[in-house]
């Protein structure tokens, strides 16, 4: 689970970075891999809920 959340944060700052430079400098290019990073992000915590759950038991 450890590496699990390593992934996800390197994942959120390749996300906050990619969405910043869209947002601050209209960078088209960094929306789209902001938005596939996004998805990513998403599997990734369906995977951490799964073994949260499963930790919990």
């Amino acid at each position: 689970m450890k590496k699990l959340v390593e992934s996800l944060n390197e994942q959120f700052a390749a996300f906050s970075k990619d969405a910043a430079a869209q947002v601050e400098n209209g960078n088209k290019a960094a929306g789209t891999r902001a938005r596939k990073v996004s998805l990513g992000i998403e599997k990734a915590l369906k995977e951490f809920r799964k073994q949260s759950i499963a930790a919990a038991k």
